[in-house]
């Protein structure tokens, strides 16, 4: 194990920002072997990943000699978000995971996601740990361009997590890390999973279960340990509800994050606190299963309130 600075620079304030990264590689040598990157941190708000990462170091230090392939680990990637508890790059007010590839003569954000991209770039795999943000909670899930499905599909499947859900490519889409690396050849999975701010710790040991059976799969590690994972449901075969609050208050839940609830279960209340008046009832609008849910309690009309994943011929 070897920790790098794949990137540093001084700052007004006296102080150094750097990204670094932790590498494990094989204690025999190997002809070519298969690297994986597993990048967190890129929202400066989003914990979850950081706690990922210490799962999979603390296995790789106690197993060396099952590793099979390049192990590269970024467990903060926007160190200076994190320090200051903000998901974009302070001072910039960037959202690094909009400025990608970025550029080596570019402003210091541009410049930050170009080194990153560059360090990555060659991997045969990549994994983007996102948390949502402080307002939602998510399950685990995979976030999969159409546009890289076919490659990118076959590996979402083996980490472990309850939902892959495969969208259209958006406009925006092709400034994040994901779209940059898959462009580039590297096979990137997005994952996004608990709430900002947070660790779940049931969701970091799924994650890590998923991580270590698809290393294994590719043979990045070599071991006789079976990793019992998951049977995803994929949005091919469903359709995805979004519930967005028709008023504004204090929502109230009524029914429990990733509940398989039926069409009209109530899933909860926007009501004002000042008057007691109920603005609004929230109810299930198909049979599915809530995989997102509002977790901060103020909404605005408008606000995003939950999303449910239904089959499509209901």
């Amino acid at each position: 194990m070897k920790t790098f600075e794949i990137f540093s620079t001084n700052l007004p304030v006296g102080e150094r920002y750097t990204i670094k990264k932790t590498r494990f590689v094989p204690i025999h040598e190997i002809k070519e072997p298969k690297r994986i990157s597993i990048v967190t941190g890129i929202h400066g708000d989003e914990l979850e990943g950081q706690f990922v990462v210490y799962l999979l170091v603390d296995w790789l230090r106690k197993n060396p000699e099952k590793i099979n392939g390049i192990v590269d680990l970024y467990p903060a990637v926007n160190s200076l978000g994190i320090d200051s508890i903000t998901r974009s790059f302070p001072v910039y007010e960037v959202d690094l995971n909009r400025a990608f590839p970025g550029g080596a003569s570019s402003f210091l954000p541009s410049h930050v996601v170009y080194e990153l991209s560059q360090d990555v770039k060659g991997s045969d795999i990549a994994i983007d740990i996102h948390s949502s943000n402080i307002f939602l909670k998510e399950i685990p899930q995979i976030r999969i361009n159409k546009e890289f499905s076919e490659a990118t599909y076959p590996l979402a499947k083996q980490l472990n997590c309850d939902f892959i859900w495969i969208h259209d490519a958006i406009t925006v889409l092709e400034a994040t890390f994901s779209h940059t690396m898959n462009s580039m050849g590297t096979k990137t999975l997005v994952v996004e999973m608990g709430l900002g701010m947070n660790l779940t710790q049931k969701y970091g040991y799924q994650l890590l279960t998923g991580i270590l059976n698809l290393m294994k799969s590719e043979g990045i590690i070599i071991t006789d340990e079976e990793f019992d994972v998951i049977e995803p449901f994929t949005s091919e075969v469903g359709d995805v509800f979004f519930l967005n609050a028709e008023a504004s208050g204090l929502f109230i839940q009524e029914i429990k994050h990733c509940a398989v609830i039926n069409k009209g279960d109530k899933i909860g209340q926007i009501v004002d606190p000042l008057t007691a008046e109920v603005r609004s009832e929230v109810f299930a609008p198909n049979k599915g299963i809530l995989f997102t849910l509002r977790e901060f309690p103020v909404v605005y009309e408008g606000s995003l309130l939950a999303r449910i994943f239904g089959e499509k011929d209901d």
